[in-house]
């Protein structure tokens, strides 16, 4: 096992599981107040591999919580109905009976909001006997595997990013398709919450300073051109960030928690488990705006 303890870490061990990006971290329990040196630890593990996975933990909505809001604000999702004793908690849930699963496309969280989530804490309540991953995409190898004339277009390009996509559901509202293939995950009207933003395509990280493409399912089209034109340019995009030697996956146990950097990442949750049960609690942490 490649486990990396150095003068960084005196208090964790990390294990690589990919080329690209993604770790598990061993050495912390998340149900007890992390010390802030050993807290610093986990930020600088997650800003080096963008992911990290921890196993083997005990953890309750409001426990999960308490972690999260270390990290800062929570950003409640404005479509998304919260667990009841906590809102900020996300209960997603898929049984044998819903035809697809919540997340199952390649995408950033909430890239529709004016500030987007920066990250995500998702906890395995119940896994399936086998299936049910998720893949991460590092968007940084993305942006920086582009030539240097593609670069140079996609610089000063913006991205409008669409909460309730019409277009990618077949011209159906989000909560037309959850009701009919989602049973278990209920939508609510988002109010006055805005949920179409424009955002750069190539984003700058405000903690690391690497550029990253910043690209994924919520996007519509680019600023000042028309779904028509921007669509191809969107495809290549899509299809290069998502290239396999840019992901890592994650196989779920129950008690296994993922945090995720949705500023150079997209996750895609993998729905090859029809006749089980998957049961997931998640937390996202409120972002800056993108520059």
């Amino acid at each position: 096992m490649n486990v990396t303890r150095n003068s960084q870490y005196r208090h964790i061990e990390t294990h690589r599981i990919a080329g690209a990006l993604g770790a598990e971290v061993s050495g912390v329990n998340l149900a007890e107040d992390l010390p802030d040196e050993v807290l610093g630890e986990v930020r600088t593990a997650l800003l080096e591999n963008q992911v990290i996975f921890f196993r083997d933990q005990n953890l309750s909505p409001a426990r999960q919580l308490a972690f999260a809001r270390r990290w800062g604000e929570i950003h409640l999702h404005p479509f998304m109905v919260g667990m009841e004793e906590h809102p900020e908690v996300l209960r997603i849930v898929k049984t044998p009976s819903d035809k697809k699963n919540f997340g199952g496309s390649w995408h950033t969280d909430q890239m529709f909001s004016p500030q987007p989530a920066m990250g995500t804490i998702l906890y395995a309540v119940q896994a399936p006997s086998v299936g049910g991953d998720t893949m991460f995409t590092s968007q940084y190898l993305a942006y920086e595997s582009l030539s240097d004339g593609m670069k140079a277009l996609l610089a000063d390009l913006k991205t409008v990013c669409v909460g309730d996509n019409f277009k990618k559901n077949g011209g159906k509202s989000r909560k037309e398709m959850y009701s009919r293939q989602m049973s278990h995950m209920q939508v609510k009207d988002p109010g006055d919450v805005q949920t179409t933003s424009v955002h750069p395509l190539v984003r700058t990280h405000p903690e690391t300073g690497r550029k990253a493409l910043f690209i994924g399912g919520h996007v519509q089209h680019f600023d000042g051109m028309t779904d028509e034109e921007s669509q191809p340019l969107i495809d290549f995009l899509m299809k290069h960030s998502t290239r396999p030697e840019f992901i890592c996956r994650f196989r779920w146990e129950a008690g296994s928690l993922a945090f995720w950097d949705n500023r150079c990442t997209q996750h895609y949750a993998v729905n090859d488990y029809p006749a089980e049960t998957r049961i997931m609690h998640r937390v996202t942490v409120r972002g800056d705006t993108p520059f």
